[in-house]
Parts: structure tokens; sequence; C-alpha cells
């Protein structure tokens, strides 16, 4: 059931096309990603559905019962208010139709004939179970927990940094469960296990969700749906990233396809406006009128055909490249490094080298000191204690503060300070200014901006655009892919895959670490400073699994530490054999239990494919995978326990 309709609507700001004649429906249950370049209507999308903007035209339906909430780039809080308290203020809700519901269960108690009091619970009943708030004190405590905000629970939350309010903001919004959440890039300032706990809970949760984000592993994991706004159109893609990019390449396949089939008409067309003796004729001018719209279609799809497949090359490219440098120049050297800041110890006896063209990805929690380690490499800041030696070299350095801008000046002046028009790259070629900026997704009538005027995606954009023209023999990167668009990314990643130098990153987007990094510094907290070869994904999986063995020990030990309770005096007959039932199914269960086997197989293998899952939908098989899986389960358990009973009678 759709509880959002949108059909033909349309935005244009001046003379720029926003959206036009787009068709959207959202039903129960979905979680829909919105992708695509900065710029191309992605935000202005999300506040038509909020009711921030109007429409040009086209209608909109939205169920009036249905509460849809946004969280914003900078949360309001009230004066003087808590953390505690600015997350609570958005429970209100949810905590009167808590105090009702208790207080209906007492009248009900004295009157349990009473009809509407009956009535009134129940109603709150659903209510309550449609927003999972029957534990929200507990709720309340994990999520300061996981988004690292306890030890601020009782602080004024206007003295917290923008991404620690960002934080409360987002706290307040899954907890409260609006019908429709609406969130614009909620990985920025979250470091990878906040980015973790989000997911668990808005897949536990299920949440109906329209997001937009650049993280695409969290796409992947996230998202049933997605739909790209592209030049004011907007194109519809069943499943996560993974699917997109499938289904995308398809698209293109049909394009290629169609594109063929059109030169192959005009073809046609051609001979016949050359040698038809009736394209002369007057009642032939449409005709000829398709023709010149044929041509200019023909002319159009290569280039957009190129730049779709450019686009998809940049997200196929290898993982990593090979390696041909054998003897490589050492960089950095620390030998027993000590760190602290105040009183915290951020590296404790940390050894390592950094040669020429390593690749390292600096990851770990917020807070657990990623950028400070950076300001070492920088010689901004100096060790406590241990070695720390740096060759001679040039640094190129990009922060999340963009300190090589000029806001004052040009983007023209920017790249162009001695006049001219051309650009000096990197590796000592030169490119005409706009040629230069066009691959950073920059139109021409950019180059007369003062670079104080762009956006937050927009200056990140012209700072990397800068860095490619400047040659150094390091890259160290603080936070790169914040405020990027994944277009922008891919350009990054293209760039950074053919750098010649050492490379030195701190991320918290897991695929762009585990595509750019060949190794990992790995902080896990107490000054601890791990290296590992590891993908980073593969590392969080193991991490996740040790996790799961020590909590299993933990309750081992805790239970052997109870008290021994005392037997039940009763000791149960003895069974000699097999009931007529258990019989049955001793005999039964095997081939039943392979048949389940063979069609497991069988939607493992069609989810594995698009044309398969496109038919029925990936959603649909997903949960038809789900429910036999249980069933399968189940059957095996009993057919086991069956096994050992028949095995134990034999031995007797």
């Amino acid at each position: 059931m759709a509880i959002i309709d949108i059909q033909k609507i349309s935005k244009q700001y001046d003379i720029k096309v926003i959206l036009k004649d787009v068709d959207f429906t959202l039903e129960v249950g979905q979680r829909v990603a919105v992708i695509g370049q900065n710029g191309q209507g992605k935000s202005t999308f999300m506040k038509i559905l909020t009711g921030e903007t109007e429409a040009d035209s086209g209608e909109i339906a939205i169920d009036k019962s249905v509460k849809i909430e946004m969280l914003e780039q900078q949360p309001k809080f009230k004066a003087g208010t808590t953390v505690r308290e600015a997350i609570e203020e958005q429970l209100v809700e949810l905590k009167a139709a808590q105090r009702e519901y208790d207080a209906l269960s007492l009248q009900i108690a004295e009157d349990y004939e009473n009809q509407e009091l009956l009535q009134r619970q129940s109603d709150l009943s659903i209510f309550l179970d449609h927003h999972n708030a029957w534990d929200l004190d507990n709720k309340i405590q994990r999520v300061l927990q996981e988004f690292m905000l306890k030890e601020y629970e009782l602080k004024d939350v206007s003295l917290l940094s923008g991404g620690e309010q960002r934080r409360v903001g987002l706290a307040g919004l899954i907890l409260k469960k609006p019908d429709v959440l609406l969130l614009d890039e909620p990985t920025n300032h979250l470091d990878v296990y906040m980015v973790e706990f989000l997911e668990e809970i808005l897949l536990k949760e299920k949440f109906t969700l329209i997001f937009i984000s650049h993280d695409r592993y969290f796409l992947d994991n996230i998202a049933t749906n997605i739909v790209e706004i592209e030049n004011g159109t907007m194109t519809k893609f069943k499943g996560g990233y993974k699917d997109y990019l499938a289904q995308k390449e398809q698209m293109i396949l049909n394009m290629q396809r169609d594109h063929e089939n059109l030169v192959r008409k005009l073809r046609d067309e051609a001979w016949w406006m050359q040698h038809g003796v009736t394209a002369r004729r007057k009642r032939n001018e449409l005709r000829k009128d398709n023709y010149y719209k044929l041509k200019e279609e023909v002319k159009k799809n290569p280039g957009r055909i190129n730049k779709m497949k450019l686009e998809l090359d940049r997200e196929r490219k290898a993982f990593n490249s090979s390696d041909l440098v054998n003897k490589k120049k050492m960089l950095f050297e620390l030998d027993n490094v000590y760190l602290t800041l105040g009183d915290k110890p951020l590296i404790k006896d940390f050894t390592t080298r950094i040669l020429q063209k390593d690749t390292i990805a600096i990851v770990g929690p917020n807070g657990s000191g990623k950028s400070t380690i950076l300001k070492v490499f920088l010689e901004r800041l100096h060790i406590d204690k241990g070695t720390f030696k740096k060759g001679e070299f040039k640094i190129g350095y990009f922060d999340q503060h963009r300190e090589m801008l000029d806001e004052n000046q040009t983007i023209m002046h920017q790249f162009c300070p001695n006049g001219g028009d051309q650009v000096v790259l990197h590796d000592g070629r030169t490119m005409h200014v706009f040629g230069y900026l066009k691959n950073f997704l920059f139109p021409k009538e950019f180059l007369d901006k003062k670079v104080g005027v762009l956006s937050g995606g927009e200056k990140n954009r012209i700072a990397l655009a800068l860095l490619f023209t400047q040659k150094f023999d390091v890259l160290i990167m603080d936070e790169p892919t914040n405020d990027l668009d994944i277009p922008t990314i891919n350009i990054l990643e293209e760039y950074l895959q053919s750098f010649q130098g050492a490379l030195i990153f701190v991320s918290h987007d897991r695929y762009f670490v585990d595509k750019i990094a060949k190794k990992l510094f790995i902080f896990k907290g107490n000054g601890v400073l791990e290296e590992s070869y590891q993908k980073y994904s593969e590392y969080l999986e193991d991490e996740k699994d040790i996790k799961y063995v020590e909590m299993m020990e933990k309750e081992e030990q805790n239970n052997l530490a109870k008290p021994i309770t005392q037997a039940i005096v009763e000791t149960p007959k003895k069974k000699v054999k097999l009931t007529y039932n258990e019989q049955r199914d001793y005999e039964k269960l095997p081939d039943e239990i392979e048949k389940l086997e063979l069609e497991i197989k069988k939607i493992n293998e069609c989810l594995s494919d698009p044309e398969c899952y496109a038919i029925k939908g990936i959603v649909a098989i997903s949960k038809e995978l789900e429910d036999i899986t249980k069933i399968y389960d189940q059957k095996v358990e009993r057919y086991l326990e069956l096994e050992e009973f028949v095995e134990s009678l034999q031995r007797q």
C-alpha cells in the first residue's frame, strides 16, 4: 500500500530544471536511497516531501495519518537543554502513550468489561508496537552509548560540536521512529561502529525510510530501492548498490542496442532523403522533420552512453593495482612511539615503517586518535616518547577544513594565479582550466565564481582538483569523502589509484577504504594501534565474531558462577523406542531436507542473477529464502534429535 504517491511533479529554479514530470511511490517498509550528483535535486526532492519546498506542478498524495520527519543538517535545540533532555523531548508522545497505557491497565483490572477502555488500550498497544516504544529508557541508554554521547549526557547540547549535535538529533529520531524517516547523509560524523549500529537499528526496527548517502556499503546494506536523479529525471532501481550497478550496466547495454537500431534507421532515412522522389513532396514534411530529429538523437546518444560507461567503469575498476616497484624509498619510521592527549593514551609502543607507494587507511572509533596521528606525520605535533624519523620529500595535505582554498578568489584565479588559462598537472602535463575542471563536474560558468559562494560539496571538489595540480611524494588526507557525492568519489578514487606516491588517509567510508587501501592502521582504544593487511570490511566481520565469542565466554563464566539449584527429585521414565510419529518423521525427514536444500540452492542462484530476481523482486525472493531456511532449520533440528536418540538405543 502506497503511503506517498507523487505524480508528474516539476520544480525549476530560474532556468535550471531540477525535476521534470517525476513520479515516485513509497510503500510501508521500503528503504529508498536517493542518489545523483550534487546539485541535481536530491535535497530539493526531500524538502518537497516534508512540505518545506513546494513543487511548481504535479500531484502529491500523502496519507494524512502518516508522520514524515527529517534529520536536519544543523539540528536546533532549546537553550539550556542537556543531551538527554534533547533526546527525550522527541519522545514526549511515546512516553505519554506509555503512561496512559499503564493507567488504563489499572482501570481495566477493576472494570474489565468496559469496551471503550479496552478499545483505547488496544489502540495504544498498536501505536507502541509500531514505534517499538515499550522499553524507551533502556533504548536511550544504548543509543547514548553507541553514539558516544554518554559522557555528554548531562551537558548542555549547545556546547557540543556540529557533528555531535547531529548525532543527538539522529538518536532522538531513530528512537521516535516516525512513520517515514528522511535522512540526508546520515553517516557523516559517524565512525564505522556508529554506522553499523545505525544499520542494525534501521533493519531491526523495519523503518520506512528515504535517504541520501554517498556511503556505498551503507547504501548496499540498507536500500531496498534506489532512485537516481539526473537532469531533472528520476530512474528507479530495485535492491541495493550492487544491484543498482548491475541494472545500470544492463541499461547501458540496452541504450547501446537502441542506438545501433537508430543508426540503422537513420541510414535508411538518409537514403530516402537523398534518392526518394517522394521526399520532395510537401505531404512528406513530417517524415523529413522526423529524419532531422532522428539525426540529432543519434548525434547526442554516444556522448550520453560514453558518460554512463565511464562512470560505471570507474566503479568497476580493479580494487588493487599491481606494485611493480621492488626497491622502495623509506618515508617515515616510527619506533616504540608513545603519544598522549591530556590524560588519554592514544598510542602505546607503536613501531612501523612507511615506504614509497604504501597506501594506508587509518581507521577506528571517533576520538581514538586518527586525525592526531596525521598531525604527527605533518610534524604539527610531537610524540611523547620513542623515535620518529621523516625523510626529505614533499607532502600534499587535504583536510576537512580545506586550508588550501582562498575564499576571496575566483576559481579561475585559484587555478591560474599568474594569469593565462592553462593548468599544470602533478605529472607535468598542461590542460585548459575548463577542460580540467570539467573532470570534476564543474561547468564553464563556474570559473568566474568566488570560492566563498560555493557549497561545501563544491568546495571539496575544488580542493581536490587543486590538490591534483600539485606535485608531491606523499598525500595525506583527512576524511576525503565527506560532503562528496558518489560520482565525485569515483573521480577521487580514479586519481588515487593512479597516484605514484604514498597515500595515508583517515576515513570511515568502508567501501572507499576497501577499494583504495592496501594496509590498515587500526586504533583499537587504550593506546593500542595495530597494522593489518586485511580488507577493512573483513576486519570488521572478524571483530564481530571475536566480540560474539567473548560474549559467549562471559555468559558461560556467569553461568558457572551461579549456585547449582536443587534437582527435581522425580526421575522421568526412560524411553525404549521411537513412537509411531517419531519413526515416520525419522524415515521421511532426510528426503524432505534434501528437497529443501535444492530449493535453497535455486533461490540463492536466483539472488545472484539480476535477470532472475528482476522478475519476482529481490525483496520477495529474500523473504522466500528466509521462510524456507527457517523450515529447513526446524526439520534438521528435529531429525538430529531423533538420530541421536536412535544411536543411544543402539549403544544400549
